[in-house]
């Protein structure tokens, strides 16, 4: 029952996240807020700028809201979503934030998953928790398709001054990863490792397969596929699961799909999600 629930909620929170990827690539900027709701100052414990920081890492163009704007975004205000970080409540001794992107008329066009936090320490718990979340967008293939909403009059961000600032902006991105290095969780200088870290819902990231010429065969059975490699040796049962595409690796808690022509194995322990890149021919 366990597996069947991972299973139907994995191939849900799948689906999801691709009609979500392809709302967000109809907006060309991601402007984070100086400061949320929950915060008594102004990024406060670095949440607003690490978020700023997440975002260009992995391939989206941020700004805090009191950067200097490139011309399009301050005359258009619609080319942008906004990065609402929220605090969940709920759960003893355990911090959860959720990030939403919600676009000009405040509509919620995607929404993260949870990070969830149960350390002490409450600047730490905040960024765990940030960086737990935002792995659901970090797995978005994001890509501006030039489809941005067109703005009403009245919702203009009048800009008094607006100059583009890519060398500035490259500075300040080296400022925050400084910041964040010296704060008391001692980041990792590797980003995929310090991007990555998460608490309860940590998902580690797996050298591709392919890197090291593993190659995989399907053979057809019976409701599913054999997988081989070149022995042929058996490696692992692939039952259908009634979604293209996808396949339930028999015996274990984990899942066999296909994304952007690339097959990716995913398994759930319970405590870590492991994710891993198939050379796999079929």
């Amino acid at each position: 029952m366990t597996r069947l629930l991972f299973l139907i909620a994995f191939s849900f929170i799948f689906q999801w996240n691709t009609f979500s990827q392809e709302k967000i690539n109809n907006y060309k900027y991601i402007v984070v807020p100086n400061q949320y709701d929950f915060q008594k100052t102004q990024d406060q414990y670095q949440l607003n700028s690490l978020t700023k920081f997440l975002f260009n890492k992995y391939g989206y163009t941020a700004y805090l809201e009191n950067d200097d704007f490139p011309n399009d975004l301050g005359a258009n205000n619609c080319l942008a979503l906004k990065a609402i970080t929220r605090v969940i409540k709920g759960g003893f001794l355990v911090s959860k934030i959720q990030i939403d992107l919600v676009d000009c008329k405040n509509r919620v066009v995607a929404s993260s998953q949870v990070g969830k936090s149960k350390e002490k320490n409450r600047k730490k718990a905040y960024q765990e928790t940030v960086r737990a979340a935002f792995i659901t967008y970090q797995f978005f293939d994001y890509k501006y398709n030039g489809n941005a909403i067109k703005t009403e009059e009245n919702t203009v961000v009048e800009i008094p001054e607006v100059k583009e600032a890519k060398e500035e902006e490259e500075e300040e991105e080296e400022k925050v990863i400084e910041t964040i290095n010296s704060s008391e969780e001692k980041v990792e200088e590797s980003v995929k490792q310090e991007l990555v870290g998460i608490v309860e819902a940590k998902a580690e990231i797996v050298t591709s397969a392919a890197d090291n010429k593993y190659l995989l065969y399907a053979q057809p059975i019976d409701n599913g596929f054999q997988i081989v490699d070149t022995e042929p040796k058996k490696v692992m049962i692939l039952l259908d699961s009634g979604t293209p595409n996808m396949f339930i690796v028999k015996g274990k808690d984990a899942v066999v799909y296909k994304k952007d022509g690339s097959w990716i194995y995913a398994e759930n322990s319970g405590k870590n999600l492991k994710l891993s890149v198939l050379n796999l021919k079929f």
